[in-house]
């Protein structure tokens, strides 16, 4: 009936628009002359119904299934003499279905079987596991041997991880203020896997609400067992959750920073100024009073405070820059004149800068989610169900420039949806703002995921054609 009812008031919605042409009404202007006046549009049929209610319309005309498709079959959906055919129906999909109802283990034969349960079931999110040595369906069946065998690196990095240093909202909140706290996450970790680890295959994708979703898909990636990935992203867990009332770093004992360590630090370096400012980090008592805790000696975290409360910025520097530029100036002259008596407290006091700005802006990794092939991570261009926001990929280059708030809603997109038929073979979005997403997909991750599989295919071909035979 919910259905029914959601294509019958889509149907009427559009027919509404194809009914409106762009007719015009007088009116008189103060003069008496006559005027034209646009007619009022139609009425709004969507607006009354919710998220759920327009998942249906969404899965069925809006979502990629045929692209989501390619990317998860890996080149096994063609002709190769090593393609699988197995491989994808393999591949654990899982639905939350209207009342937080979880069905784990879903799986599909091809592309279309996939377009046409979504479309049916229109779940409130869709999570992807791993692939495993049978279908999850007969997962009874082979119980013994049941495991999984491939699966993508995944990361999440989630605002609210964040909420000890942000002052612009707490839980679900995201704004232009905090956004860059996720774009420069999107920045190290990413610059972090292509140059230290080599991967290329990498997307990137908005959570739909808070946060980010990091798919590595290299063939080498995805084949990684569990303490691999585990000691990929240790590699990256500088952030270690709190100790003593402050953050726990593992930046290093040593004088100066693991390289990578390094390039990170530029990247906060250059992100800094602009979050102090927008997190308002030193004009808020309880974040100023945190801050001093990574200040080593107490005499020296003293003359900071002192001198903070009687600094106001001015007309043309932020009071945050100004009594950030109060703190670099006491803990400089501290280093210049430790640098020549105490070499025990000159390392505490040369990283204690550095510290501050780690502890507010370094990637805060849900570490779980990444070490285990097994784990579950939300599809791309899911629809979240209490924001109506699509997960889209995001460009790593453009990650500050995103907008969260601009992102396409289902309302909206359904709004664009061209009122007649689209010639056979084109697809509904590409009419829609969803369009610019899908350019980021196709391009900028799936045309070099889809050459990786086929270079992957191809060696083993040649490993085949290599191999000793016995035949005469």
């Amino acid at each position: 009936e919910r259905e029914r009812r959601v294509s019958v008031i889509t149907h009427q919605y559009l027919q509404g628009r194809m009914a409106s042409p762009d007719t015009k009404r007088q009116r008189m202007d103060q003069a008496g002359d006559p005027m034209e006046e646009e007619e009022p549009g139609p009425p709004d049929h969507l607006a009354g119904l919710s998220v759920q209610e327009l998942m249906q319309a969404y899965y069925s005309r809006l979502f990629p299934h045929k692209l989501m498709y390619k990317w998860m079959a890996y080149g096994h959906d063609g002709k190769h003499g090593q393609a699988d055919a197995g491989f994808f129906p393999r591949r654990e999909f899982c639905f939350t279905m209207d009342g937080d109802i979880f069905v784990r283990y879903q799986s599909f034969k091809d592309g279309a079987d996939m377009a046409d349960c979504i479309s049916r079931k229109c779940p409130a999110k869709i999570d992807i596991g791993p692939v495993y040595t049978c279908n999850p369906q007969d997962r009874k069946k082979f119980e013994s041997t049941f495991a999984p065998v491939e699966r993508e690196l995944v990361f999440d990095i989630d605002l609210t991880d964040y909420d000890d240093v942000r002052t612009c909202g707490q839980g679900g909140h995201i704004c232009s203020k905090c956004w860059p706290l996720m774009a420069v996450a999107i920045q190290i970790i990413d610059r972090g896997l292509r140059e230290d680890f080599g991967y290329r295959d990498i997307l990137w994708v908005y959570s739909g609400r808070r946060g980010v979703h990091c798919w590595v898909c290299d063939p080498s990636a995805r084949t990684l067992t569990d303490d691999q990935r585990s000691s990929i992203v240790n590699y990256f867990a500088v952030y270690k959750g709190h100790e003593n009332d402050r953050v726990k770093l593992a930046l290093g004992a040593a004088a100066t920073f693991h390289p990578s360590v390094k390039l990170a630090a530029d990247a906060l370096d250059g992100v800094w100024p602009s979050l102090l400012v927008a997190q308002r980090l030193l004009e808020d008592e309880t974040m100023r009073t945190n801050m001093l805790k990574y200040i080593p000696e107490e005499e020296l975290a003293k003359a900071i405070s002192k001198e903070w409360d009687s600094c106001h910025g001015s007309g043309k520097q932020n009071v945050n820059l100004a009594r950030w530029a109060v703190l670099k100036k006491h803990v400089d002259a501290k280093v210049a004149a430790t640098a020549r008596t105490n070499f025990k407290s000159l390392r505490a006091l040369q990283k204690c800068q550095s510290e501050i700005i780690f502890a507010h802006a370094y990637p805060r990794l849900d570490m779980e989610v990444s070490k285990k092939m097994n784990h579950l991570l939300k599809a791309p261009f899911c629809v979240h169900p209490k924001t109506g926001k699509v997960c889209v990929p995001i460009e790593p280059s453009e990650a500050h420039s995103f907008d969260p708030d601009a992102v396409p809603t289902v309302h909206s997109l359904l709004h664009q949806l061209p009122v007649k038929a689209v010639a056979k073979g084109v697809e509904e979005w590409q009419d829609t703002d969803l369009a610019a997403s899908m350019e980021v997909f196709q391009h900028s991750f799936l045309e070099g995921c889809l050459k990786s599989s086929r270079e992957q295919l191809g060696a083993k071909a040649r490993a085949v054609a290599a191999a000793p035979s016995l035949a005469f």
